[in-house]
């Protein structure tokens, strides 16, 4: 990793997290729990984070749960909840992901969430690429970033605590 290519350091990454976290509590104050969709792998972990933060500043409900949908054939395999669907009825649910690259994985995991009853439905995300090929736009952004088609976008959730360019 190129120093130069680093978009976001360690602490940035949990300044990003705390801010996401009051900008969800100002947007769901009135609701009495919300539900933190996090798709597997690190938008889980990201998700996991954001609940820590929730919890230290709201007396809400937060029900953390993992969506997990396969990120390079989405079509192939159904797209699955760690919690049983029925809990969503009029729910108010936050989908997190790390990163939106494409738009493709967040796209289906929507569409699965859309297939409930929900009150409401609010996308957040630590990085955000303006480059997409799907029609996701992210209500909780950490930061948004311009990149070339080729340019892919890492974050590292574990020691090392980064986001970078690859």
């Amino acid at each position: 990793m190129n120093p130069s290519s680093i978009v976001l350091n360690k602490a940035q990454i949990r300044q990003k997290t705390e801010r996401i976290a009051f900008e969800i509590l100002e947007n769901t104050f009135e609701e009495k729990k919300v539900y933190v969709a996090g798709i597997e792998g690190n938008g889980y972990l990201f998700a996991e984070r954001l609940v820590e933060q929730l919890a230290q500043h709201s007396d809400q409900e937060i029900r953390l749960f993992k969506i997990m949908v396969d990120k390079d054939a989405p079509l192939n395999k159904e797209v699955t909840f760690s919690i049983p669907e029925s809990e969503l009825k009029s729910a108010t649910v936050v989908l997190v992901d790390d990163v939106i690259n494409s738009g493709r994985t967040m796209i289906y995991a929507v569409k699965k969430l859309l297939e409930n009853p929900l009150k409401l439905l609010k996308v957040a995300t630590l990085v955000n690429r303006t480059h997409r090929r799907f029609p996701v736009q992210a209500d909780f952004v950490g930061v948004n970033i311009s990149t070339t088609l080729k340019d892919n976008i890492i974050v590292e959730l574990d020691k090392e605590e980064v986001a970078y360019i690859e």
